[in-house]
């Protein structure tokens, strides 16, 4: 399979089962010949697919006499990536996408779909620039589902508590390509020393927004390979996970709870900050995900994480009142990491939403059983929803009077912008640092 056949392929496993980077993951390793160019190309192909997708539909249907719901979903799926490299990637030429795309429907049995693929291809080649778009003016909702790929129950949700332009604002960011960012694992070596060690590998690394012990890599499209990542220098993980860890604040000697720990970044800088003293119980609800979060840990050195399977909404009577630090990372819709996970956008429903909501209530009543009089809670999500973040807060701080949210202005970079860190909560804009969408807010248990 070439890599064209392999994205299509991961497209429609991905829109028919959901899980994309699972899917891309899974197919990149099945193709054990792939270069890193060509893994590369692939990645861009699906998740710039996957980002765009709505737009995609939309240019298509400007084209095609046949309507999408009655184009055959292979067909279907060379078409989009196809129309993802003419309107989105200036190096392909059109050229090659269309004679591409026309190999890929024969090759796949459709020989006499092979003249459609090539017109509408061709002529959406030819006719980009006549495109009729909604306008913003006319129709806000179907301009910003459209220009942006979402779908009009998630713009519908936003507007209700955001103006226009924040909305816009944060569906422009969802579809721009992610930095990929690298917590330095103290504990073996410092930035500098990481830096130059990637370096020997080809992989760029300099200091990320954020601060000391995060940096931003490039020129590589599996970090795995790398030298440093098997002596543990490292592990991948998001700059707003960096800011979640500052507000948890862990000190050496004390005991962590991470709750909804997998895959274990979290845990893994809890291990660091602390120099490897004290106690980090990273639980999940997965076996599977479990042996991750033990895998990582030994590969990092991080011999004070204890990973166990536990279910977060469910109180075990042995921790109560057990640990100095509580951190509910807790399951979400996902709204935040949609340059990561372009696929969570077509597959979240309102009435998800809400169903997510009452499983964070239940995990924060177990979080708050957990905490020690004096000790710290943190709650967050990776997610742009009041339901699920402000809400939250709201409920829990009513609910639970021996708790107080905490001013968070001391744990966060000067430049966040956000104005409510003396109410104890930050709403991070992936603008800020080139980081994931995240909502963090800090508790602190009274008596102690």
């Amino acid at each position: 399979m070439n890599e064209r056949e392999i994205a299509a392929a991961v497209i429609g496993e991905t829109l028919e089962k959901g899980f994309g980077n699972i899917a891309l993951g899974s197919a990149l390793g099945r193709h054990k010949g792939l270069s890193r160019v060509q893994k590369a190309f692939i990645t861009e192909l699906v998740n710039g697919t996957l980002r765009n997708l709505i737009k995609i539909d939309y240019i298509i249907g400007q084209f095609s006499h046949t309507k999408i719901e009655k184009i055959r979903p292979y067909v279907l799926n060379v078409l989009r990536i196809s129309v993802y490299q003419i309107m989105f990637m200036d190096r392909v030429p059109d050229s090659a996408a269309c004679n591409e795309a026309v190999k890929l429907v024969k090759k796949k049995g459709f020989g006499s779909l092979g003249g459609y693929t090539n017109g509408v291809l061709r002529n959406i080649a030819r006719g980009r620039d006549k495109i009729k778009w909604p306008k913003k003016k006319d129709d806000p909702i179907a301009y910003l589902s459209i220009m942006y790929s979402y779908p009009t129950e998630i713009i519908k949700y936003w507007l209700e508590t955001c103006d226009i332009e924040t909305v816009e604002h944060r569906c422009r960011e969802s579809i721009s390509t992610p930095s990929v960012t690298a917590a330095v694992n103290t504990l073996r070596v410092d930035d500098e020393g990481l830096i130059g060690e990637l370096e020997k590998d080809n992989v760029g690394a300099s200091r990320a927004k954020v601060g000391r012990g995060m940096l931003t890599v490039s020129k590589t499209s599996d970090m795995t390979e790398t030298t440093a990542y098997k002596k543990g220098y490292f592990h991948i993980m998001d700059q707003s996970s960096y800011i979640c860890l500052n507000i948890l604040a862990p000190e050496p000697g004390e005991k962590i709870l991470d709750l909804c720990a997998a895959p274990g970044g979290k845990s893994f800088l809890a291990a660091y900050r602390m120099k490897n003293r004290g106690l980090v119980v990273s639980r999940d609800i997965h076996p599977g995900r479990v042996r991750l979060i033990k895998k990582g840990a030994e590969r990092l050195g991080a011999v004070i994480i204890k990973a166990e399977t536990g279910d977060a909404s469910v109180m075990n009577g042995a921790d109560s009142e057990k640990y100095d630090r509580v951190l509910a990372d807790v399951p979400c819709s996902g709204l935040g990491i949609i340059r990561k996970k372009p696929d969570i956008k077509y597959s979240k429903t309102l009435k998800d939403i809400e169903a997510l909501a009452e499983i964070q209530k239940k995990i924060l009543n177990t979080a708050a059983q957990c905490v020690k009089p004096g000790g710290v809670l943190v709650y967050s999500t990776c997610t742009f929803s009041v339901k699920e973040n402000e809400e939250i807060v709201r409920w829990f701080s009513e609910s639970f009077d021996d708790f107080c949210t905490e001013d968070i202005s001391g744990y966060v970079p000067e430049d966040s912008g956000c104005k409510t860190l003396d109410r104890g909560y930050i709403n991070i804009d992936p603008e800020i640092w080139d980081s994931d969408g995240f909502f963090i807010a800090r508790f602190r248990k009274k008596g102690g």
